[in-house]
């Protein structure tokens, strides 16, 4: 029989522990290439549906850009029409204001000398008020009429 020198079994255990990292280099290499081609379908079916999306997206931003126009064109107007509006005011004001004016004033003075000639009317006498809740003063109290 033949014996087995030391570096004959540092040797054997050498190459059994390389067939051992080897193995599990293997297992760990597999499991990557699985994990990649999951990867890989998952990007795949995100790109499948995030191109009809995109473009739905597109197609709206499209759609509010012309709804933004309407409605810039319907401000423009609005403000267009604000303007007018303020312009014949102001017209109105100044043809019609100062002679509507003029007549009231004229008709407020013609009907204080109308009412101030007549002599027959008796003088009206002053109105009181009276405040509910609300105490006379005593120095008021005494000067009232007794009826």
């Amino acid at each position: 029989m033949r014996t087995v020198s030391g570096g004959e079994v540092a040797g054997i255990l050498v190459a059994v522990f390389w067939a051992i990292l080897v193995s599990f280099l293997a297992v760990a290499l597999a499991r990557l290439a699985q994990t990649l081609k999951a990867t890989t379908k998952l990007v795949a079916d995100v790109t499948d549906q995030a191109v009809p999306l995109l473009a739905d997206a597109s197609t709206a931003v499209r759609s509010a850009q012309t709804q933004i126009e309407r409605v810039d064109a319907i401000a423009s107007d609005v403000q267009e029409v604000t303007s007018n509006a303020s312009a014949l005011s102001s017209t109105v004001a100044s043809t019609f204001g100062g002679p509507l004016v003029k007549v009231a004033a004229f008709g407020y003075g013609v009907r204080r000398a109308l009412g101030g000639r007549d002599e027959a009317t008796p003088a009206k006498t002053p109105r009181r008020t009276v405040i509910v809740g609300r105490t006379v003063p005593a120095a008021r109290r005494g000067k009232r009429k007794k009826d």
